[in-house]
């Protein structure tokens, strides 16, 4: 029903591995020059904690001067006269000091003003403001007849210099002392020295392997990639070989494949089977917001890496900063933005170092279509290697290196498990093995068995199940809707055989309908691709056509069968009103401008004729066949109410169909 897992299309080509690589040696190269420093000892928590007391303290202290030095003297205001007057007549005066028609002075008691007021201030220091039409003689000789101390100095001229400077420079200071201690700690968690200046060296990883490194021993499934890179593993151990006969290495190998194939862990087994240092690095982490710090770790790290010949570097996710400069907006930047400044350092020292150093650049990236063509040509990244998912053969060989150190009941058969697994790639399977290691742990078995791998596979393709009451009604049209994906699928020339139905709800969907093929298919014919669309219709006619009104649940059915109709259009040419054309743009292939497009507005008005062709035909098609076969329809529909899940024999019996045993194409699919 709703929201159901969407079939995935097959892979194009086999092989390529899965291991999970034995513990690496890491060594940090931000010490420089790629020798690897003694790892300092570790900071202890009571290290840390004098740290922040330090830090508390010179806050406390920046606040208490900067306090003192901005407090105001406190002063009572009060009138010339009479109440000044009246206190120097009464001899409460001891001093004053005058700065034009303002006097300051101290009384010899406290005094409040205004007097009437409880909650006045009282002070021994106050100011007032003489007159202009005041009588000076007269008010000096009243002070000097009350011995009146008389100062022209203003006693509050402001802080001293000292305080002054400490208030004016103390917090630049501190700010400088905060910076530097989170620098020498950042660079202290890198694993190397340097403070500021080492911002801009390389952050690269050092492998070294030892006695555990990787290998290709390591590494299943990967048959044609080990043939390609063994030059490169024998031109490490033995260069001068290649050089006598005027040979040259190449410079760059690119590892490009789908994500999870293991270029990465490849790339660890070529350093490993030639026991040089590994130089890793994903190419994200070259670019900072500081113009120039990219370039910079470029040139650092391949300066460690020449130091440290024979060595490979390693540059995971190449995209990042290898991405085409002309296209999209990146045509009119002007070539001044980080990015492109770093691609352009790792093109020159591409291009620059020699190849008689043994230093060898792989890089890895999951979009090859994107990469900047300098990148890409002789005498840089010369050569290809395409890591594809693995055939049924290979995925058995990675499911035996990752079940090395997994207890297997002895019934478990792996190359059955590889044949249900068509598509997956080696992380793929090594989740896997991983879920039904979990699963048979949360169950108490001693070993894994055959059912901890078939609910390890249903979870991950399926989705976990989902503790949903279902009412009468929803539970029978969840049932109606995944028999008419059943029934189609049994019935369709060309449709995956059903392996799956169930009515459990299971991730974002309700009930789910599970196909895959006999054998892995490489290729697609229109046969195949219309069995898909109309497996996809099933569910959304069988409510149709019994219910009479529809429901949102065929929501994910929609739009895989609108992908697949508009690429057999757009894209594969098996239109006759368009013909072998590609008019739809190849992923990761964009217009140059917003707007821009190859094809014209009659063309693109023509695709969508045809694809609402497509779906309309197949539409009808399946409505005459699931009324044809209304019968088979309720017979699957009441066995799922029955039981709620049937696996392939118990659906073909309950729908009363016999599996035509057909010579099938290799084709991998998985049918919701």
């Amino acid at each position: 029903m709703a929201d159901e897992p969407q079939r995935r299309p097959a892979p194009t080509r086999p092989r390529p591995e899965g291991t999970r690589p034995p513990s690496w040696k890491v060594t940090p190269t931000t010490d420089g020059r790629g020798a690897r420093p003694d790892k300092p000892a570790p900071r202890g928590p009571n290290a840390r904690w004098l740290v922040v007391l330090l830090v508390l303290a010179l806050l406390g202290l920046n606040l208490w001067i900067s306090s003192q030095a901005l407090q105001p003297n406190p002063r009572v205001r009060i009138p010339y006269s009479p109440t000044f007057l009246t206190q120097v007549r009464s001899g409460n005066v001891s001093e004053i000091s005058s700065t034009e028609n303002a006097i300051q002075g101290t009384f010899k008691n406290a005094v409040k003003y205004p007097p009437d007021d409880k909650n006045a201030p009282s002070s021994t220091r106050f100011s007032t403001q003489v007159p202009a039409f005041a009588n000076n003689a007269q008010l000096t000789s009243l002070l000097e007849s009350q011995n009146v101390t008389i100062d022209a100095k203003p006693p509050d001229s402001g802080p001293s210099f000292l305080t002054s400077l400490i208030f004016g420079f103390g917090p630049t200071l501190l700010l400088i002392l905060l910076f530097v201690l989170v620098a020498r700690r950042a660079a202290g968690a890198a694993g190397g020295a340097g403070g500021l200046m080492s911002f801009g060296r390389s952050r690269a990883r050092r492998i070294e392997g030892g006695d555990q490194r990787v290998t290709f021993h390591d590494v299943a499934g990967i048959d044609e990639a080990k043939e390609e890179l063994t030059e490169i593993v024998d031109f490490l151990k033995n260069p001068d070989k290649y050089m006598k006969l005027g040979g040259r290495i190449p410079r760059g190998v690119l590892l490009s494949g789908p994500p999870g194939t293991g270029k990465t862990l490849l790339a660890r087994a070529v350093a490993g089977e030639a026991n040089v240092p590994f130089f890793q690095m994903s190419a994200s982490e070259f670019v900072e917001m500081i113009v120039g710090v990219g370039a910079s770790r470029v040139r650092d790290l391949f300066q460690q890496a020449k130091e440290a010949a024979p060595a490979i570097i390693f540059i995971d996710e190449l995209d990042a900063i290898g991405r085409s400069r002309a296209a999209g907006a990146g045509a009119f930047s002007g070539g001044h933005d980080e990015r492109e400044q770093t691609l352009n350092q790792i093109l020159t020292e591409m291009d620059g170092f020699d190849p008689r150093t043994g230093v060898i650049v792989l890089g890895a990236t999951n979009r090859p279509e994107i990469l900047d063509p300098a990148l890409l040509r002789p005498g840089r990244f010369d050569r290809r290697v395409a890591v594809q998912p693995p055939d049924r053969a290979g995925r058995e060989a990675i499911l035996r290196v990752h079940t090395r150190s997994v207890p297997l009941a002895p019934a478990v058969d792996l190359g059955s498990i590889a044949a249900s697994t068509p598509g997956m790639v080696g992380a793929d399977l090594a989740n896997l093995v991983n879920e039904a290691a979990l699963g048979a742990a949360r169950r108490g078995h001693d070993k894994v068995t055959t059912q901890d791998f078939t609910d390890a596979l249903e979870r991950i393709v399926l989705g976990a199940e989902r503790k949903v009451m279902l009412s009468d009604d929803d539970r029978r049209r969840t049932a109606y809707h995944e028999s008419g994906h059943a029934i189609v699928g049994m019935l369709t020339p060309g449709a995956d055989p059903v392996r799956k139905v169930s009515i459990i709800p299971r991730g974002q969907a309700l009930g789910v309908t599970f196909s895959a093929p006999d054998a892995d298919r490489f290729n697609f014919d229109e046969r195949h691709l219309l069995a898909q669309i109309k497996v996809a219709l099933g569910g959304r006619v069988a409510e149709e056509t019994v219910f009479g009104d529809i429901t949102t649940g065929a929501e994910s059915d929609i739009q895989q069968l609108t992908r697949i109709a508009r690429s057999m259009v757009g894209r594969w040419g098996m239109s006759r009103a368009i013909g072998p054309i590609a008019v739809l743009p190849t992923d990761g292939v964009n217009p140059l401008l917003p707007g821009v497009s190859e094809t014209s507005e009659a063309t693109q008005r023509l695709v969508d004729e045809e694809v609402r062709r497509i779906v309309e035909t197949a539409h009808q098609e399946v409505t005459e066949l699931l009324r044809a076969h209304r019968s088979n329809l309720d017979g699957l529909v009441s066995a799922l109410l029955e039981r709620e899940t049937l696996d392939e024999a118990d659906a073909y019996a309950a729908a009363g169909l016999t599996r035509a045993k057909e010579e099938l194409e290799p084709a991998p699919t998985v049918a919701s």
